[in-house]
């Protein structure tokens, strides 16, 4: 095995737990958690050479993790599970319309303040709602406190929540 083999071995028993447990939390799903972080490693390894160390490497391989993720779930917009349908043919019949609507329009304008959020805010918050990490998950992350990880956490909130009240104003 080559030297660069051996250091990326080394990387991938260091940091498979990690990746798989984020993307276990991000999907709620073992078996497909455990395909994903496969197919993280692989794309790791082919772009080993393009990371410059800006970051951790840890955070690195999650946001490749966060992108085979969000590609997973693009292709899996065109298949719809029976189970599902029937769930939220359930719910239509229990909510309102109207308050559904409200709902998505709030939920779309948190992603796009999301989206504007410098870093690290916005993957911390992230980490927290979307991935459901603890802060002990995140300082691990980061290489950081678990208080860090807290204070940046409801740092990032109340900026999102001050912008949104700032667009209701």
């Amino acid at each position: 095995m080559t030297e660069s083999g051996q250091e990326f071995e080394q990387i991938y028993r260091s940091y498979f737990n990690d990746v798989f447990l984020y993307l276990k939390a991000l999907s709620k799903d073992e078996s497909l958690a455990l395909e994903l972080t496969s197919e993280t490693f692989f794309k790791a390894m082919r772009a080993i050479d393009s990371f410059r160390g800006a970051c951790d490497i840890r955070v690195w391989l999650c946001q490749i993790a966060k992108h085979c993720y969000l590609s997973y779930l693009k292709k899996q917009q065109h298949t719809v599970n029976v189970e599902d349908f029937e769930h939220m043919a359930d719910q239509d019949n229990a909510e309102n319309v109207e308050e559904k609507i409200v709902r998505q329009s709030e939920v779309m304008q948190i992603h796009l303040l999301l989206h504007e959020l410098p870093e690290p805010y916005k993957e911390v918050f992230m980490l927290r709602v979307f991935g459901e990490l603890s802060f002990k998950q995140i300082a691990r992350i980061f290489h950081k406190t678990d208080n860090w990880a807290c204070v940046t956490y409801h740092r990032a909130k109340n900026k999102i929540m001050k912008q949104m009240e700032d667009k209701d104003a």
